[in-house]
């Protein structure tokens, strides 16, 4: 998130795109809802069925699952149509101005971009971008039109390429009203006047497509042509589902970064430090810095072993090589025979995963599986699986007892970035313990064995740094001491290091996580538990815990200014500058150096960037430089703008069993959700008996026109069938009970009807509550640049079972 949530209650307009806040985020909605009491705000809500929070909105804009960028590229041409962007904001604070190369194209035949490229390894299409750069002078400067009237200029180049996203089109393919388009476009528009704030929050109803990526980015592209970024009450605000996920990801939860968002490295890119170090860090930006963060890091880990004469044990970091890490793919090895064992830490992809029923089969390959949870999950128990024989399955699991997360102390990071302690409440029952204690006693162990029997490459286990444990208790792990390594401390002496503006390169400084320095660097009161509420002010309580990064509330906050330092909404101005451009009075922690002058801030109010400014048009994806309207890997309609185009070009389909285009074997769309009463994959919720009671099995959401001609009733038990779940020739599916419901209505898409279908995905075979597995259905194909799984629109069939 750009914002938080108590900044909501600064917003004139939000807008709830691929989310459903009043179920899943209901802290968020407190906010929400405290800015339409007191300020009139306004909230819209984009979302295929009429949820909890559609149901109380000012306007529910229903569309085609899988058609966001139709419906925001028609929102990007209404703003520029209607000369309703925040032009001052968009010439000074944008790349609007910068010239594109002449050889830049896009084929509306096709649907490609410059530069398309068969990729056979990946059995996808991959992209040359040398074609999308920014023409430059002799000196490298970017030319620029700063009257944003030269055809190549990026402006003048968003206008034609959604000149196509007209309110006819957008609503064939979305299936929405244009009437309702149309009235959405105009209120949330409405916040390009200087002054105003539109907030879009966004959750997995944005991101889990083969296109997701792109989904985030025609959000940002809204909201930097209205000015909505850097100001309080906007933002592009990612609504977290689980108290801690923003955590997990800048500890580096994922396969291909590093704590702080520092990628990973790849063996055939960057064999040595200097590699990495050429490759990964950028001219100009804040980024200019990830020698300090890249090196202080590698000191956390390997402390003294980590010297300038041996690369900071740089060979000792593992490296990505051409097989595909993710989700999707570690199963596919999995599945192959080649991942032979597997950690599986507070995860049920038995149930989450795509296409979860093969999962399960592929499990059956593994030598050993570790589980780390609270109760026995769907994982841990796959060989009990229906259509499973437990006496065909070699495979060794160990279940390791956890803690709930009220047993265990420690940070968590909420949505905002907001790193905030969470003191114990009691301790774990019997022999479970917490997951850092797991992770001390079992790395602890590893060392041990690996120091007496040796191994392959044992240094980068022997020798990493590993000194967490208590001094009156060496067993038992001191949780203080890990806050000090992530924090940061000088090598000299182990006194903790201010912030990150204090690491360096030269190995003087560790730590673990540049983004968390400053959360807690001292013993007598570390930020993140600081607990002091804001008495005046503009709801940024600068007291109250610790915000990612050094404190601040709101990234990008000069933006909150004009170039001349006048605030664009005096009611809610944040920084205040003298008559010589000193800084004088601030609200939130600036988002610039100190040592920049005025001017330079102003002219660079993205400080992450290397550009300093926002990328209306931008080389960071693969999959094109601006965000193009593809269909789903399944869908029931072709492409209408881009006729010889259909899903996502670069996105890589793992296998062959995908319905086809309009299959009529699978007439019908699949979307997935979560639920109040149950969350996940059910693991903890299904045992929890009043949970169940409230809840106590899987249903599936169909409307009353559909129910009505397949003779179904409520409360029938139905059969739900996918592409995934025909096996030599013949159609397997799953079984639910019929929700028929007026929350889902059939949308007309180019002239046909067409049935949405909805499902939680919150049941499997263990707990005490059993039901199907919704992901049984979902197909294994993910997003192009992070391969989140589609899980929100696929093709499948339903029949009443007789």
């Amino acid at each position: 998130m750009t914002n938080h949530w108590i900044d909501y209650r600064n917003t004139d307009v939000f807008m709830n795109i691929g989310g459903n806040t009043a179920e899943n985020h209901p802290i968020s909605m407190k906010w929400i809802e405290k800015a339409r009491q007191e300020r009139g705000a306004k909230l819209i809500v984009v979302d295929p069925r009429v949820s909890r929070t559609a149901a109380v909105a000012d306007l529910h804009v229903p569309i085609r699952p899988g058609t966001n960028i139709a419906y925001l590229g028609g929102l990007i041409k209404y703003i520029l149509d209607h000369e309703l962007y925040q032009a001052e904001y968009v010439r000074h604070y944008t790349n609007a101005s910068y010239l594109v190369d002449e050889g830049f194209s896009f084929d509306e035949e096709t649907g490609y971009f410059s530069g398309i490229e068969d990729d056979p390894a990946r059995n996808a299409k991959k992209y040359d971008k040398s074609t999308w750069q920014f023409q430059r002078d002799s000196d490298g400067n970017i030319l620029k039109d700063e009257s944003l009237t030269d055809p190549r200029c990026v402006l003048q180049l968003l206008k034609r390429f959604y000149a196509k996203y007209t309110l006819d089109m957008v609503s064939k393919i979305t299936g929405c009203d244009p009437k309702i388009l149309e009235e959405s476009y105009k209120l949330y528009a409405s916040t390009g006047q200087p002054g105003k704030a539109g907030n879009i929050m966004y959750a997995m109803g944005i991101t889990q497509f083969t296109h997701g990526s792109q989904n985030v980015r025609a959000v940002a592209m809204v909201q930097l042509l209205l000015g909505n970024i850097g100001i309080p009450g906007g933002g592009v605000n990612a609504q977290r589902g689980q108290s801690n996920v923003q955590g997990s990801t800048d500890m580096a939860i994922l396969y291909h970064i590093l704590p702080g968002y520092l990628n990973m490295p790849k063996a055939a890119v960057h064999p040595t430090l200097a590699d990495y170090l050429e490759k990964e860090t950028p001219a100009a930006g804040w980024w200019v810095n990830k020698p300090k963060y890249m090196i202080s890091l590698m000191k956390a880990y390997w402390g003294d072993n980590a010297t300038a004469g041996n690369d900071f044990c740089y060979d000792y970091l593992p490296k990505l090589d051409a097989r595909d890490h993710s989700h999707i793919g570690m199963y596919k090895y999995m599945g192959e025979g080649e991942v032979k064992g597997m950690i599986c830490w507070a995860d049920n992809p038995a149930v989450t995963g795509p296409s979860s029923g093969h999962k399960r089969h592929y499990q059956a390959n593994l030598d050993w599986l570790v589980s780390v949870d609270i109760f026995e999950n769907e994982t841990a128990a796959f060989w009990k699986a229906p259509g499973m024989n437990p006496a065909e399955i070699k495979t060794e699991v160990f279940l390791l007892p956890a803690g709930a997360a009220y047993e265990r102390e420690g940070t968590i990071a909420n949505s905002g970035r907001w790193i905030q302690w969470r003191w114990k409440a009691q301790d774990p029952p019997g022999v479970c313990r917490s997951d850092i204690q797991i992770a001390y006693s079992l790395f602890k162990k590893l060392q041990e064995l690996y120091a007496e029997e040796s191994g392959a490459f044992p240094d980068p286990i022997v020798k990493m740094k590993w000194d967490y444990g208590k001094d009156e208790d060496e067993s038992q792990v001191d949780i203080v001491k890990v806050c000090k390594e992530i924090n940061g401390y000088n090598t000299a002496d182990g006194s903790f290091v201010t912030n990150f503006v204090s690491l360096k390169d030269d190995g003087s400084t560790a730590c673990g996580n540049w983004l968390y320095s400053g959360y807690y660097n001292n013993y007598a009161n570390p930020a993140c538990q600081s607990r002091i509420k804001e008495t005046e002010g503009i709801g940024s309580h600068l007291g109250w815990a610790y915000a990612w990064p050094l404190n601040r509330r709101i990234v990008y906050n000069r933006c909150s200014a004009d170039p001349q330092g006048n605030p664009w909404n005096p009611d809610l101005q944040v920084f205040w500058w003298d008559e010589e451009g000193t800084l004088i009075k601030n609200l939130d922690i600036p988002d610039w150096p100190g040592s920049w002058t005025f001017e330079q801030v102003a002219q660079n109010p993205f400080i992450m960037l290397a550009e300093g400014q926002g990328l209306l048009f931008s080389q960071t994806l693969s999959d094109g430089p601006l965000p193009a309207h593809y269909e789903p890997a399944e869908s029931p309609v072709p492409n209408l703008l881009y006729p010889k185009a259909s899903y996502n070009p670069i996105s890589q389909r793992w296998y062959d069993n995908f319905a086809d285009l309009g299959d009529k074997n699978y007439p019908y769309i699949m979307t997935t959700y979560r639920i109040t009463e149950h969350y996940q994959s059910g693991a903890v919720t299904r045992n929890m008996p009043w949970l169940n009671e409230m809840m106590p099995e899987l249903f599936v959401e169909l409307d009353e026109e559909l129910a009505e001609t397949l003779g179904i009733k409520n409360g029938d038990t139905v059969r739900i069938e996918s592409k995934r779940l025909l096996h030599d020739g013949k159609q397997d599916g799953i079984e639910a009970k019929a929700c028929v419901t007026r929350r889902l209505k059939p949308l007309v898409i180019n002239g046909e009807k067409k049935h949405i279908i909805g499902m939680p995905f919150h049941w499997g075979f263990m707990g005490m509550a059993k039901g199907a597995v919704t992901n049984d259905l979902s197909p294994s194909v993910g997003d192009a640049n992070t391969t989140i799984p589609e899980y929100k629109a696929f093709l499948c069939n339903i029949r009443k079972v007789v």
